[in-house]
């Protein structure tokens, strides 16, 4: 079973506040004679192509590489290492990067890197004969997702609050955190009651037939970059130059993605996955549709932030003030901001 909302309130306070304090104590990367770094570590998620990995195959990149280091299964994971120094860069939902940026972790977002349309979004599904339609068929059931404190969270219950179910009824309402792709298989097996479902891992559970829709974030909110990559401040006060190659890079990634045939994204997807080597099963990327993201060249907007940060501050999971969404994110180094990047 999950922990308690009290619970779970008290450990993301806990990761936070180590996230701190190994940030404090570890400085940024720095080379020989103060030159920038051109090598970029980060995490990639399995079977699929991350929006840097696609920047780099297409030499938007420049000088600047990728160093894998490993896989990620959760974003405030991955910004997380990110904020203690594990890696270069990571990627989370807008909400999760609020969180620990209030809490004192010293990153900020560059770029967007995924969102909701009407081709790519987060579904919440249930078996077809599910009994499931409603907000408040919810209570006491079990919702799986990919991670806690997150997107999927936080657009469940900004639904079910809509719905009219008290923060009380909220509560009794069970959340899971599992592996993506081990969700589906969950859902089958009766383990779980709803399957929170998004990207190519939902194209392909919906193509296998026998779930259905009870709502999407794309239907709650409309279209929206969702999440951003983020840098540490000193990172990027060292290495401006080098964070801005990155963002112009992923910018053009996104730009490419969204005017190219879809049959040549997935084409491009399977060729990176099979020259990495890493022994992954390619299927997944044959269901790819959009990256989801608003924004030209993954432009971030205030009201990307301001919705989460409105919506934590509520939920009491802020420390102090509430933040201006611009001190969370910047749009300094992408040339998409000024209508360039082409």
């Amino acid at each position: 079973m999950s922990p308690p909302r009290r619970a779970r309130t008290r450990t993301l306070a806990a990761t936070a506040a180590l996230v701190v304090l190994a940030a404090t104590g570890c400085g940024g990367r720095a080379t020989a004679g103060g030159e920038q770094v051109t090598e970029l570590r980060y995490q990639g998620s399995v079977g699929q192509v991350t929006l840097p990995e696609l920047a780099e195959d297409l030499g938007y990149l420049g000088d600047v590489r990728l160093d894998w280091i490993g896989n990620v299964t959760g974003g405030p994971q991955d910004v997380q290492a990110t904020a203690t120094g594990q890696s270069d860069f990571g990627g989370a939902f807008n909400g999760a990067i609020v969180k620990l940026a209030s809490a004192g972790a010293p990153i900020t977002a560059v770029v967007s890197y995924y969102g909701s349309d009407a081709q790519s979004f987060q579904g919440y599904y249930v078996l077809d004969d599910s009994p499931i339609r409603g907000p408040r068929d919810l209570i006491g059931r079990k919702v799986a997702m990919n991670t806690l404190g997150a997107h999927a969270e936080a657009v469940l219950k900004t639904w079910l609050a809509g719905g009219g179910l008290s923060p009380a009824e909220i509560r009794q309402v069970e959340l899971v955190a599992l592996p993506p792709v081990n969700i589906e298989q969950s859902l089958r097996q009766r383990q779980i009651d709803v399957a929170v479902l998004g990207g190519v891992i939902r194209d392909k559970a919906v193509a296998n037939g026998g779930i259905r829709t009870v709502f999407t974030d794309y239907e709650l909110l409309g279209a929206f970059s969702a999440g951003a990559y983020v840098f540490r401040d000193d990172f990027i006060r060292r290495n401006p130059e080098t964070v801005k190659t990155f963002v112009t890079g992923v910018g053009k990634a996104i730009e490419w993605a969204r005017t190219q045939p879809r049959e040549t994204v997935v084409a491009r997807f399977e060729a990176i996955i099979a020259k990495r080597g890493r022994n992954e099963d390619p299927s997944l990327v044959r269901y790819w549709k959009s990256s989801g993201v608003a924004g030209r060249g993954g432009v971030i907007t205030d009201q990307e932030f301001a919705t989460w940060i409105d919506w934590l501050a509520a939920e009491g999971e802020l420390k102090g003030d509430k933040p201006a969404p611009g001190e969370v994110y910047t749009n300094r180094y992408n040339p998409f901001a000024d209508g360039g990047g082409a």
